[in-house]
């Protein structure tokens, strides 16, 4: 039994690792078209969403170019992988009465993709 179990675990981390490893940061720049309609990459970038130079590590609601709703103020979240994820997969579930007219990526390799992207283009 423990020898099985061992056996799972190994093989779970082993996909898990190979997921990561198929990350692809260029298919992320490409999933980001879809985020430019509102959003840009560049400090000051011109959009009807912040710009997201700088996200990763910064509280969410704090850009002090842009006016955002208060359930973004009020979110508490501290942009990471982690959060991205969630806030990407669906923006109204993640923060209830945010003003990001958009339903969420469903495709979670689109998702990793767009992160990893993100985490390079702000390094």
């Amino acid at each position: 039994m423990m020898k099985q179990l061992m056996t799972v675990t190994l093989m779970l981390v082993l996909v898990a690792g190979m997921a990561h490893a198929e990350t692809d940061a260029k298919r992320g720049e490409k999933v980001f078209e879809e985020c430019r309609a509102c959003h840009a990459t560049e400090r000051g970038g011109e959009g009807l969403g912040p710009d997201l130079h700088g996200m990763i590590g910064r509280r969410a609601g704090t850009l002090e170019s842009f006016r955002y709703s208060p359930a973004m103020k009020k979110s508490g979240i501290t942009w990471s992988a982690q959060t991205l994820e969630s806030f990407i997969s669906d923006p109204q579930k993640t923060v209830p009465a945010n003003r990001m007219p958009y339903s969420g990526m469903a495709e979670a390799k689109d998702r990793a993709d767009l992160i990893l992207y993100l985490q390079e283009a702000f390094k």
